[in-house]
């Protein structure tokens, strides 16, 4: 299911990520699922939540990366 704002995102999202990179994550993440809708679109057996989620982290790595002290932008 999309997120309509940044406190609709799972716990461990909003804990842990920097604001700009919750709405990168958000983002990422609604406009995966509109991607992968069609099964036929994702690789293997996985759900269109699960292939969501990964697009979203990986929008987010691509801006941030974790350290010992939280995501520290790039």
């Amino acid at each position: 299911m999309p997120y309509s704002t940044q406190n609709d995102l799972p716990d461990s999202v909003r804990r842990n990520l920097p604001e700009h990179a919750r709405e990168i994550y958000k983002e990422a993440f609604n406009a995966a699922w509109e991607q992968y809708a069609d099964e036929k679109d994702r690789k293997g057996d996985e759900s269109r939540e699960e292939v969501a989620h990964k697009v979203a982290w990986a929008a987010v790595k691509q801006r941030y990366r974790k350290s010992d002290n939280g995501w520290l932008k790039k």
